[in-house]
């Protein structure tokens, strides 16, 4: 959640961020009074308890009729008492939930507006000229039954639509990348990490997920338990209510675990192999950082990502997220997307936020400071290393006329030393 005393003090930068957003401007205002609201409330009843302890030590004293007319005003100030401890209770839970209906403020020149109006930072690669090459590209799921990596119709038969099988290669090129992604991930300092895949609601809605409005979660009723839809939510919930301590260095975990998206609104999109589906594998990278740090950590998360990108080449382009299509959570998201030959597209394959200290403020994440007074709210960053999807834009990029699939220099030794991806006679 945001800054109370940051907003008090700039509520035209959070309005002009809630514009960007496309958001409720008036949610501003109406933030401001609330916490107005709590701070009468809040010295009313302490000038209320004040009083009545004064009071009560005066009826110790007395005697007679005094006793008697101290004692009367004493009930009445403990049923005023009483009344504002309540006052200051509905008052807290009015801001809490106004809080949390607030999105991050966003960063100073990012695009404005909704989906449609990202910037292209840069293009990285040039899409292959199937005409020049002779023939027509195949999409992933048609290349990936012809090699035996994928069963869309055994995965509907066991589990419902937008389910699947990865199999043989396709096994084996999931691992591959995995492998490959986490490999880099140790290298550059981070702890890896197998997160838990159900969480409880406080750590999905400290995260920024709203557990009662957000039909892409599912939900164990019975447990009151949530499948994560990334690792971030487990590694945000990590540290919860705790101090950190930076003196090494940012804190830095990459994540990998199986995830779950109910993929809700997106009937008709998609549905054709594994570009939708409701469970994954990703490995994601995690950072809690102090403020100061996180843009630079920021920029070191799109860099990371890159450099996957580089190992299984494939071409792709950097977005600059418009406000509208941040989410909750994020001050600033960088998105990759991988050129789809089949589709004629960009689609995305990495996303890298920024959530200052958004996540860790509803977390009570907390850093202590360098100068040894105090503390103050962390950091937290995100970015993905590499998902399940990653297969769509690697089998369509590296085709043959055949069906057969090359395998890129980096990762044959993740793929048991294969250079290419046999046809196979389908089962």
């Amino acid at each position: 959640m945001i800054d109370l005393r940051d907003l008090a003090d700039r509520p035209d930068v959070y309005r002009a961020s809630q514009r960007a957003r496309e958001e409720d401007e008036s949610l501003v205002d109406r933030l401001l009074e609330a916490a107005n609201g709590r701070r009468e409330a809040i010295a009313a009843f302490e000038s209320a308890r004040a009083e009545q302890k004064a009071l009560g030590k005066n009826v110790a004293q007395a005697q007679g009729e005094e006793k008697t007319t101290l004692l009367a005003q004493l009930k009445d100030l403990a049923a005023q008492v009483k009344s504002g401890e309540a006052a200051v209770t509905a008052a807290e839970e009015e801001l809490t939930a106004l809080q949390r209906q607030f999105p991050n403020l966003i960063h100073d020149g990012i695009p404005a507006g909704g989906e449609e109006n990202f910037n292209v930072l840069k293009t990285v690669g040039t899409p292959r000229d199937f005409a020049a090459e002779g023939f027509e590209p195949r999409d992933h799921l048609e290349i990936a039954e012809l090699i035996g990596a994928i069963d869309m119709e055994r995965g509907a038969k066991v589990s419902g639509s937008r389910f699947y099988f990865l199999t043989g290669v396709g096994a084996l090129l999931e691992l591959a990348l995995m492998r490959m992604a986490l490999d880099q991930a140790l290298a550059a300092g981070f702890t890896p990490m197998i997160t838990p895949n159900l969480v409880r609601p406080e750590i999905m809605n400290g995260t920024g997920f709203d557990v009662e409005h957000d039909d892409e979660i599912y939900r164990l009723e019975r447990d009151d338990l949530y499948l994560v839809g990334t690792s971030e939510v487990a590694l945000a919930g990590y540290h919860k209510d705790e101090i950190l301590d930076f003196s090494d260095g940012p804190i830095r975990y990459a994540g990998w675990s199986s995830c779950y998206r109910r993929e809700a609104g997106s009937h008709g999109k998609d549905t054709r192999g594994i570009i939708r589906v409701h469970q994954f594998n990703k490995l994601e990278m995690f950072i809690y950082a102090p403020l100061e740090q996180a843009e630079a950590e920021h920029a070191k998360l799109l860099a990371w990502e890159e450099e996957m990108l580089a190992k299984v080449g494939v071409p792709y382009r950097v977005i600059d997220i418009a406000a509208g299509d941040l989410g909750t959570s994020a001050a600033r998201k960088f998105d990759c997307e991988a050129w789809v030959p089949t589709q004629n597209a960009y689609r995305e394959l990495t996303s890298t936020s920024n959530c200052t200290t958004f996540q860790a403020r509803r977390l009570n994440v907390r850093e202590r400071k360098a100068d040894g007074k105090g503390t103050q709210t962390a950091a937290t960053l995100n970015g993905t290393l590499t998902t399940t999807r990653w297969m769509v834009a690697f089998l369509e990029h590296h085709q043959n006329a055949d069906g057969s699939v090359n395998v890129p220099e980096a990762m044959q030794p993740y793929m048991n030393g294969m250079t290419v991806l046999p046809v196979i006679k389908k089962r």
